[in-house]
């Protein structure tokens, strides 16, 4: 399964008014593995860029003056992130600007979510955890990914950022804790998120023994006969 987790950087928040997308970050996922590709690029708008969009991102006028417009890049970026499944959050806002853009090009490109599976992982992080915050620090926090460096947004930091949180959200340990773990199978990469080498030795499986088991199922039915029938573990 090849998944790109997705994020922009716009120059206001409607496409409606007239806004456009300045930056786009992709990272490639491919079985639930961080493969190192990566999309990434700036893109100059063709307007100016909202004072309160800057103050978020930090990317400004002058930085974009020589950088692409968006006709210049696109077939790069469809060629990318043809027929995968995109993981962004919040992705209505990224793939109505990316649908904004194609059909501003007038060459019948179609929308972004014909030609890719969406996932939204802002809606999936709020039925995981109903009532709490779940923006992206909010997130980093509760899963305990490594966000130090996000003082301002940017696309591409936050789409490896999103990755991290996104596989252990769903299941997947991307990064050990373990200093040992770290030194023998991790790879420090730009922006001081931690990889796992995909080639690691198969962790060790360490089963309890017998003794351990007796005083596990002693335990169990102290508790069973102190909730008066109700021990969970017993069920």
């Amino acid at each position: 399964m090849r998944q790109i987790v997705l994020d922009t950087e716009t120059t206001g928040l409607e496409p409606e008014q007239g806004h456009r997308i300045i930056e786009i970050g992709c990272v490639e996922v491919i079985n639930r593995r961080l493969t190192r590709r990566h999309y990434h690029q700036y893109i100059r708008p063709e307007r100016e860029i909202d004072q309160g969009a800057i103050e978020v991102h930090g990317i400004t006028n002058e930085f974009l003056a020589d950088k692409p417009v968006f006709s210049e890049i696109v077939d790069e970026f469809i060629q990318f992130v043809e027929g995968a499944e995109l993981v962004i959050h919040n992705a209505p806002f990224d793939v109505g600007f990316i649908n904004h853009e194609f059909k501003l090009l007038n060459r019948g490109l179609g929308r972004i979510d014909d030609r890719c599976g969406i996932l939204d992982s802002l809606a999936l992080a709020r039925a995981k955890h109903p009532g709490q915050k779940n923006n992206l620090d909010a997130l980093c926090r509760r899963y305990s990914v490594d966000n130090s460096q996000r003082d301002l947004h940017g696309a591409l930091l936050d789409a490896e950022i999103l990755a991290d949180v996104y596989l252990i959200m769903t299941g997947g340990q991307t990064a050990l804790e373990l200093k040992s773990e770290i030194v023998a199978g991790a790879v420090e990469e730009e922006g001081g998120i931690v990889r796992v080498n995909s080639d690691r030795k198969p962790l060790k499986i360490i089963r309890a023994s017998e003794a351990e088991q007796k005083r596990h199922e002693e335990k169990l039915q102290m508790l069973e006969k102190a909730s008066g029938g109700n021990c969970q573990w017993l069920k």
